[in-house]
């Protein structure tokens, strides 16, 4: 047990924050260099994609989607962690596309591929070790609720949320490469707004 502790320990200090990606206002730390973290400081370490009754690695639920599951074991102690396979907006992806109303406008969720429950299952297994303390501090604030932004393809919704106080400049545009023109759009309807 008390080797658990200071792995444990160990894992909760190492920094990761030079190797983590920004996409949106959420930050990634890539499977590759979270299990390489974890085998320089545990080489026993085993880690499971857990598969169902009928052989896959996925669970789904028609109203509610897909959800995969992974199991990391290290020093003797086994944490299961779960997530749902998400589209880049955080939506949950299901075996048919499907639409929904924002107030942006209408914005549409394409099907799940196996690419997308394969890439859901290794960012599962960070999250699972995470629990073992590795990143741990970038999860922090993960349980608040949304915020739900316009993308820079609507415009319309993007100025009017603007123009109509929903969003700052800065705050609905964040995380966002524009074009000189775009920025210049943006800027009339701040000048309109005062």
């Amino acid at each position: 047990m008390s080797e658990l502790i200071e792995v444990i320990k160990k894992l909760q200090h190492l920094n990761v924050s030079d190797k983590t990606e920004k996409k949106q206002k959420l930050t990634y730390l890539s499977w590759t260099w979270a299990w390489d973290a974890v085998l320089k400081n545990c080489p026993n370490a085993t880690y499971e994609v857990v598969k169902h009754e009928n052989g896959l690695p996925y669970v789904y639920d028609e109203m509610t989607g897909y959800m995969v599951f992974t199991k990391l074991t290290i020093e003797g102690l086994t944490h299961e962690m779960w997530l749902p396979v998400m589209d880049g907006a955080n939506k949950a992806m299901k075996s048919k596309g499907y639409k929904y109303s924002t107030r942006f406008g209408e914005k549409s969720v394409e099907a799940a591929s196996m690419f997308d429950i394969n890439k859901t299952i290794m960012r599962c297994l960070v999250k699972n070790i995470a629990m073992f303390g590795l990143g741990l501090y970038i999860y922090a604030g993960e349980d608040l609720p949304e915020v739900e932004k316009p993308t820079v393809n609507d415009w319309n919704g993007l100025l009017k949320a603007i123009a109509e106080g929903k969003a700052t400049k800065k705050q609905a545009l964040e995380g966002y490469t524009l074009t000189k023109e775009e920025v210049e759009k943006i800027n009339k309807v701040e000048l309109i707004k005062k």
